[in-house]
């Protein structure tokens, strides 16, 4: 296989180069742009490899959607580290199955799975370093690196000993609902080719980063990645906006503060983030699917829209993309009309009429 030698670090670092004082990421009143985005990332390359970690050693992110998780993919990359995605919805046997099967070496955790770790971590000797985010779930614990720490430490620009390749990975694992948990490698300069495919404008074959440089003039539009990160349509989404098009890479902004948020928050966080949306919303993976629909179809107050039936899935080549089965007033299916729309455009008499059916 011809390596082309795109890799995601070179991209970003030469986004930050070009627009240092735009905004990168932004999670309520946390905001971070592109130079503090591109320096947080080398504090975690620099811990990474401080810590004796080899090339394609395994991080994993075991997070909620945060700015920690895409800053610490990009220190894995900057570092020639490659990421295991980790459901935060596992369970001490499934966290040790996963860790072990992906030979894991460090963490990236959120201070609330402290007592998961805690449970499971003398069943992971290989794993050397934890570093923590503090989300406010109690102190570090003493066998864990603060994570602000690392962010913080500005070492400079940082590549690991044997540089940077377009062969670089990074695991993305299933989330085990047929089975245990099954891990795809993707070498970066796949993903990159898969994420440029979709540009009215591609990018040349081979890694060209004055191309990059020529094609980031000004910031992107918003973008808000409402799937979980750990889930590869999030991951994707949220890589695939930093990709330069003819519009400038993508400022991404978090809907909740660390955790998985309300549907009715996540609803209308688009607008009043000011974010442009699709009026269909994407739901990949059971573990986001079904507790989406049970939790439609428990509430008793339909904020939403129209009570739903059974989820219609429709296979598509990449996620999955779901929409509810309305039934209209003749009984005839309108599968077109969006699972999750605007509530600003649903008025109280709508809401009343949709419960009385």
């Amino acid at each position: 296989m011809t390596d082309s030698g795109w890799n995601l670090a070179n991209v970003f670092e030469t986004i930050a180069d070009q627009i240092p004082d735009a905004l990168a990421q932004q999670q309520g009143e946390r905001s971070f742009t592109w130079r503090e985005f591109d320096r947080r990332a080398d504090g975690v390359a620099r811990a990474l490899l401080d810590a004796g970690l080899e090339e394609q050693d395994k991080v994993a992110q075991y997070l909620y959607n945060s700015p920690e998780y895409i800053e610490s993919v990009f220190g894995c990359f900057k570092a020639g580290m490659a990421t295991v995605n980790t459901n935060y919805r596992y369970a001490a046997d499934e966290l040790v199955y996963l860790w072990d099967n992906a030979d894991v070496v460090a963490v990236v955790f959120h201070g609330e799975f402290v007592d998961h770790i805690e449970a499971v971590r003398d069943r992971l000797p290989n794993i050397r370093l934890w570093m923590w985010v503090d989300d406010g779930n109690g102190p570090c614990p003493d066998w864990a690196t603060p994570y602000e720490t690392v962010a913080t430490s500005d070492p400079g620009r940082t590549t690991g000993p044997w540089g940077r390749s377009g062969d670089h990975l990074f695991l993305l694992y299933t989330g085990g609902t047929t089975g245990m948990p099954k891990g795809v490698m993707w070498r970066q300069d796949d993903m990159f080719g898969a994420l440029d495919a979709n540009n009215r404008k591609r990018m040349p074959p081979e890694q060209d980063l004055d191309a990059v440089g020529e094609r980031v003039t000004r910031p992107g539009p918003k973008g808000m990645p409402g799937a979980p990160l750990m889930h590869g349509t999030g991951l994707f989404n949220a890589i695939s906006k930093r990709r330069p098009d003819r519009r400038g890479p993508c400022r991404q902004r978090s809907a909740g503060a660390g955790r998985a948020t309300g549907l009715a928050h996540l609803n209308g966080a688009p607008h009043r983030h000011g974010v442009s949306v699709r009026a269909r919303r994407r739901l990949a993976g059971d573990q986001i699917r079904k507790p989406v629909f049970e939790r439609r179809k428990r509430s008793a107050d339909r904020v939403f829209d129209q009570p739903i039936g059974e989820p219609h899935v429709l296979r598509e080549q990449g996620p999955v993309e779901v929409r509810a089965d309305h039934r209209a007033a003749d009984g005839t299916s309108e599968r077109s009309r969006p699972l999750l729309p605007d509530p600003a455009s649903t008025t109280p008499s709508d809401r009343d009429a949709a419960r009385a059916h």
